[in-house]
């Protein structure tokens, strides 16, 4: 798979999550059910502050590796952390991210690159991973995924 490393800004994102776990004989229906509670509940209408239409999936917290309890989020990009209502708000971190582009059917396009990560050899920093959704059509989306990348010393001085 291809990808370029760029440095991302700070993002502030509102929306819903749950934890889970890769582990979990549950998490598909965990994150099946952030994303439905994200459109059915009409969290993804009423999140103020809004800087464009696109939804995020993004995933955090991990427990000291790949294989750990994480928080799975859908949200959106908005303009300031002070949101009032049932949202909870999260900081992508600013750093270096593995960004990729894949296109292709929602569900499908999504659970494969995850099948296929896991295979490649990144410096992953398991910070704070995440998909913007560039359009809402399910048969043909296209998907930018960020990787959060480790940026110790040894990184820095390989990647150069």
């Amino acid at each position: 798979m291809n990808y370029v490393i760029i440095d991302l800004p700070k993002k502030i994102i509102a929306g819903c999550s749950a934890r889970t776990n890769n582990s979990s004989p549950d998490m598909s229906a965990v994150i099946g059910g952030v994303w439905q509670k994200f459109y059915s509940d009409d969290v993804y209408a009423n999140i103020p502050y809004k800087l464009n239409e696109k939804a995020l999936g993004i995933y955090t917290d991990y427990e000291n590796n790949e294989n750990g309890d994480y928080t799975v989020m859908a949200g959106c990009e908005v303009s300031q952390k002070d949101i009032t209502g049932n949202f909870e708000v999260y900081a992508i971190p600013a750093g270096k991210y593995a960004k990729f582009v894949i296109r292709g059917h929602m569900q499908k396009a999504v659970a494969d690159f995850w099948q296929e990560l896991w295979n490649m050899k990144l410096d992953r920093s398991y910070v704070c991973d995440f998909e913007e959704y560039q359009n809402s059509s399910i048969d043909d989306c296209e998907i930018h995924i960020y990787i959060g990348l480790r940026t110790d010393k040894a990184t820095e001085e390989t990647d150069k």
